[in-house]
This record gives structure tokens, C-alpha cells and sequence, in this order.
């Protein structure tokens, strides 16, 4: 789509938005959210609830916000995970309700910015908040699951844990988007994963030990991709399957053009750089060493 086809709710009073923009702040909302999964907080209230493994605890931490739904509702809405590895976390909400485990996600996030010494000033806070809140206010969740969900979640009394909760409901809304525009290109569960470490930018050995699919799906799934021209037959992507994928992450950005043009194209750059002391403060940390690539997959 060229950006002069952009539909009206994409435009601001300076005209369209600039997909430039909408990709930078799109990587700044993700890179915010990310230390959430990483950090041995989370770890740390998921054992106090009782519950160990990380596997099932990643799990009911994200789902949460949709409340006490069956595994395989989780399953629907996370896309690229087999069902052996969502079905892990039968039993969760019975070990705690969701409004525990969303509270535990809360005081994982404020202690973990805490111990990293994340800064962000009053003045800049406040200035983030009114970039950011009209943009969750004004969204459209229609087919947006995991961000109606936590846009539904009352906001802690933490301001800057209140903040991040406002970045995860625009990282989530972008996440549901993605879903629609993989379904679109005939991008299964298996085989978005397969293209995406084939780019390198996630290490396979992680994808599958996460998503857990085995080797019978993850060979029918490259055999698809072959069979498209997206791989060659050693399993390395081709220029027409990196062109591909380029293209869906630019039609993910016209999907998410909507969402940002409350703030215009100088609001969504400004959001960006007003969070980014979140991320630095974690990568100064190590927090993102060697999982880098797992942003936009989590």
C-alpha cells in the first residue's frame, strides 16, 4: 500500500503518517516491553505463586489479562507456539486466579526497573502518558485480543509500571495486527517461525525450545517455504523470501498507521525517545544479551 492509499483514520492534520515513524516507535514499544520475559523477577513471583517452570509461567503471566481462559484460547492468541507447549500450562489458574498473576507481572516489572536504576523524569513521564494514553484510548480492537485484554487491566498506581502497561497494550495491538497479515500471506504457527530464524535474527535452537514444535512440523513447515521460493533446498532464505518478509512487516506497519495517528507522525518519534531510557537502562544491564531477535516473536 502506498501511503497516499492510507485510509483516513491513518492520517493526522500533517497527512499521512510516515511508516518510518510507525516502524520507530513500534521497535521503541517492543524494546520497552521486552525485559518483562528476561528478568529473574519474573522468575522470582511465578515461583511465589507456585508455579517454577518458565515455560507455564510465561504463559500465565501474558494471558492473564484475558482472564481465566482455557489453554487453548492462550494457544489461539499466541500464534507460533505448538499446542505441547501451551497445553503446559493446564492448571495454572488454579494454582492462582489471573488477577494474582497480573499483579505478581506488576511488582516483577517495578522491582526489575527499580534494580536497574530506570530513569525517567516527572516532567518526562507525564509527557509520555499524554503521548501514549489517547493512542490506547483511541484504538480499535476489533480482532485485537491480547491488547483489548490489557487495555481492559486497571493500571497500577506505580506511575512508571502504569507507563509500561500502556507500552504492552500498544505492543500487543501491533502483535494482534501481525497475526492477521501472516494469516493473510498463508504464514502458518510453524512456518512465520521457520522464515524468521532463517533471517538469522533469532537463533532456531531458541524458537524451538520455546515454541516447542518437533522436528516432523519444523521439516513441513521449511518444505513449505521451499516449495514457495522463500528457502532454497539447504534451508537458507532467499531474496524473495527476505522481500516477503520485508513485505509483511511493511503491511503490519500500515495496519498499525491508525493506531499511532492520534499523536502524528513528531508524537510517535518523540514516544520514542521518551522510553528509551527503559531499554538502555536494561541493555546496560545485559538483560537483552544473545535474545535480541525474540522481540517481536515473545
Amino acid at each position: 500500500m502506498h501511503l497516499d492509499a492510507l485510509p483516513d483514520s491513518a492520517r493526522t492534520g500533517d497527512g499521512p503518517m510516515d511508516l518510518n515513524a510507525v516502524r520507530g516507535v513500534s521497535r521503541a514499544i517492543s524494546d520497552a516491553h521486552l525485559f518483562v520475559y528476561l528478568v529473574p523477577e519474573t522468575a522470582e513471583e511465578a515461583a511465589e505463586l507456585g508455579v517454577a517452570d518458565r515455560g507455564p509461567a510465561y504463559l500465565a503471566f501474558r494471558s492473564a489479562s484475558m482472564g481465566a481462559v482455557p489453554w487453548q484460547v492462550t494457544l489461539a492468541a499466541f500464534y507460533n507456539f505448538s499446542p505441547r507447549a501451551v497445553r503446559a500450562m493446564a492448571g495454572v489458574w488454579d494454582v492462582a486466579p489471573p488477577e494474582r498473576w497480573q499483579a505478581a507481572r506488576f511488582s516483577a516489572v517495578g522491582r526489575a526497573m527499580r534494580r536497574v536504576g530506570v530513569h525517567v523524569t516527572d516532567d518526562h513521564l507525564a509527557e509520555a502518558r499524554a503521548l501514549i494514553d489517547p493512542v490506547v484510548a483511541g484504538a480499535d480492537y476489533a480482532g485485537k485480543v491480547l491488547a483489548a485484554a490489557n487495555a481492559s487491566v486497571a493500571l497500577p498506581a506505580d506511575p512508571l509500571v502504569a507507563l509500561w502497561q500502556q507500552i504492552t497494550v500498544a505492543r500487543e495491538w501491533r502483535g494482534d495486527a501481525h497475526l492477521v497479515v501472516l494469516a493473510d500471506n498463508g504464514l502458518g504457527p510453524c512456518d512465520c517461525l521457520v522464515l524468521h530464524t532463517a533471517t538469522g535474527s533469532l537463533p532456531a535452537a531458541l524458537a524451538r525450545a520455546t515454541r516447542q514444535w518437533d522436528d516432523e512440523e519444523w521439516s513441513a513447515a521449511t518444505a513449505r517455504l521451499v516449495a514457495r521460493g522463500w528457502l532454497d533446498s539447504h534451508g537458507v532464505i532467499t531474496d524473495a523470501g527476505t522481500a516477503a518478509r520485508e513485505r509483511i512487516e511493511v503491511e503490519t506497519d500500515e495496519h498499525c498507521a491508525a493506531l499511532w495517528a492520534p499523536i502524528g507522525n513528531a508524537g510517535a518519534r518523540r514516544l520514542a525517545s521518551l522510553i528509551a531510557p527503559i531499554t538502555n537502562a536494561f541493555t546496560a544491564a545485559g538483560t537483552f544479551q544473545a535474545v535480541r531477535g525474540q522481540s517481536d516473536l515473545t
